[in-house]
């Protein structure tokens, strides 16, 4: 089973092992903020019935991962950082040598029938490791017959005496990893909630931000920052300096989206992912300086993509690879220096310096007479793009309302 800790880890790791499956429990480090020691799931999965549970230590393969959403701007419906399904693939591919090295051949999860992570665990590991059967409790009629919801798995657990966290009262759940906080279902399936009822996890609400500005400046080389404020850095310390950052100035805290689930229905969720979106802000300016237009749009277009394939659990497939290797294609002309501004959830351009394949010169953009831009050959490349559009008005193909 791959398990997080949380309430349906512990119910159904106990309603497994009291069927006398033996159950290996495997957690993924993914440098969880709202784990205060994450040495301790282990403990807790050992007392829900576990005969073994493990520890993979996965933090420099999310951060890598991380980068890459970042580099691909892959934001699903413009808002959403996936980080929650980015993290799904990461947990998959850390966990699967483990699985192989028990010689185990069912792999488990504890995600629901309503949601997506349902089909990120399904589609990552038939692609990775095909002959390992995927098994999935909320689909199971046994285990539906036995939990309608998390009432059900509360009360299972507190009968059992099992080391849950969870709550009646809990007014909603939360799914973390570094890369950002998740918060969904309780009182947030609600529109009448506002995304200011969350207690946040990774900083603060931008109303509750210091009421001053705070510089932050990153370098990137092709595509990876290597120093923040002057520091060189690691993909794990660039996560953690920038979330510091971006969450105590409530950068990408409490963001508010309904989104499209892949199995059809709207969900709504409130997320944290202060040091994706200040990371993301960045380097999406230094993005502005090297693509031209053609180039943009095939990066929008492929940004797109991967956003809809990390939302759906298509990481791993050829239009992915093909993707990423377009993303990456482009993150070699990302090197500059981007500083910024941070004040109460605002993320203000500085300065940008030091980016060789550049394309913006000041004296061509200036509306000043200097350079070597001549305005008077515009008139004959405004006259030719007008023969088409005085042929569409002669063709009857203009219609004026």
């Amino acid at each position: 089973m791959a398990v997080s800790g949380g309430l349906d880890s512990c119910t159904v790791t106990r309603w497994l092992a009291d069927q006398d499956v033996r159950v290996v429990c495997l957690t993924a480090d993914l440098g969880q903020p709202d784990e205060e020691n994450v040495e301790d799931i282990r403990d807790r999965m050992l007392a829900c019935g576990a005969a073994e549970a493990v520890l993979v230590d996965a933090k420099a393969m999310i951060a890598e991962a991380g980068l890459e959403v970042v580099r691909a701007q892959a934001r699903y419906e413009g808002g959403y950082w996936n980080t929650t399904g980015i993290a799904r693939h990461v947990t998959v591919q850390a966990l699967l040598p483990e699985v192989r090295k028990r010689g185990i051949r069912a792999f488990g999860h504890g995600s629901t029938g309503r949601g997506n992570d349902q089909v990120r665990f399904q589609l990552a590991p038939n692609m990775l490791a095909p002959e390992v059967e995927v098994y999935a409790p909320w689909r199971d009629p046994a285990f539906l017959s036995a939990f309608g919801g998390r009432k059900e798995m509360i009360d299972y657990c507190t009968r059992k005496g099992l080391p849950i966290r969870a709550t009646h009262d809990k007014p909603y759940s939360t799914d973390a990893n570094v890369l950002g906080l998740t918060h969904e279902a309780g009182l947030l399936e609600s529109l009448g909630t506002p995304a200011l009822f969350i207690t946040p996890g990774m900083g603060v609400h931008p109303q509750q931000a210091p009421d001053r500005n705070e510089p932050f400046c990153v370098r990137f080389e092709e595509g990876v920052p290597v120093t923040i404020d002057g520091k060189k850095v690691s993909p794990v310390e660039a996560f953690g300096a920038a979330n510091l950052a971006g969450g105590r100035n409530g950068v990408g805290i409490g963001l508010h989206t309904v989104e499209n689930r892949f199995v059809g229905i709207k969900s709504r969720g409130v997320y944290e992912a202060p040091g994706m979106e200040l990371l993301g802000k960045c380097y999406e300016y230094l993005l502005q300086l090297v693509l031209d237009r053609r180039a943009r749009r095939l990066f929008n277009d492929a940004s797109a993509l991967l956003a809809e394939q990390i939302y759906q659990g298509y990481w791993f497939d050829p239009a992915s690879a093909a993707a990423r290797g377009m993303i990456g294609h482009f993150a070699r002309l990302a090197t500059g220096t981007i500083s910024v501004v941070l004040y109460k959830g605002n993320v203000s351009f500085e300065s940008a310096q030091d980016a060789p394949h550049s394309l913006y010169s000041e004296s061509t953009a200036s509306m000043e007479r200097v350079g070597s831009f001549d305005h008077t050959d515009s008139e004959g490349f405004c006259r030719v793009l007008g023969v088409s559009a005085r042929a569409l008005h002669a063709a009857g193909q203009i219609i004026e309302n």
